[in-house]
């Protein structure tokens, strides 16, 4: 992602935001799954972590869908005590504080991200009702592994990656970005555009 330096002298960032991030949406038989960091921030800190999941939020509306915000975890609600787990709480407890609008969760592991009935067995009372339908991950391994897998097992149709927190509509092309990829990316931007994003 060395290119992002020199994009980012040229559109910028958005107000306030620290820097870029990725969301890649993934739309499988199961519904449409957006998934962050998957390309940018290799080990994000608890306020990068809370910033991308803001960010991502903004985007999944343009989507005309409501965010519904996993901070995912190898540890479910404090089990483990792990620099990881701690980050993704940490997270939590910034969301909480500066956006109690959003409904988002964590930590938690996947399978509690995408099932309520084993959500509520591990900790009832949690923030998030329903499936997630936004996938925060601890760092650009899990998020990338993550993203790929659900793709190709999932026979997903990607799109994306979307860059989060530019100033001006811009996005990632990978060398695999097939032409309705960059159809996708395009439709992406140019709905940025027209609303002022």
């Amino acid at each position: 992602m060395r290119h992002l330096r020199s994009v980012r002298q040229i559109i910028g960032l958005a107000p306030g935001v620290r820097d870029f991030s990725a969301l890649s949406l993934v739309i499988t038989n199961k519904g449409a799954f957006f998934i962050c960091d998957t390309q940018v921030k290799p080990d994000p800190c608890a306020e990068e972590v809370a910033e991308m999941a803001v960010l991502a939020a903004e985007h999944v509306r343009r989507f005309g869908l409501d965010p519904k915000i996993a901070l995912l975890s190898h540890s479910d609600f404090g089990a483990f005590d792990t620099i990881s787990a701690r980050k993704m709480r940490r997270a939590l407890d910034i969301l909480i504080e500066t956006r109690p609008d959003l409904e988002v969760d964590g930590e938690m592991q996947a399978d509690s991200a995408l099932s309520e009935a084993l959500r509520d067995v591990k900790m009832q009372g949690s923030r998030l009702k329903g499936e997630a339908n936004v996938l925060v991950m601890p760092n650009l391994d899990a998020a990338n592994i993550a993203y790929q897998l659900t793709r190709m097992l999932a026979d997903a149709l990607p799109v994306g990656p979307i860059l989060i927190g530019a100033a001006r509509p811009a996005h990632i092309l990978t060398r695999t970005a097939t032409v309705r990829g960059v159809v996708n990316m395009t439709a992406v931007a140019v709905v940025e555009a027209q609303s002022g994003a």
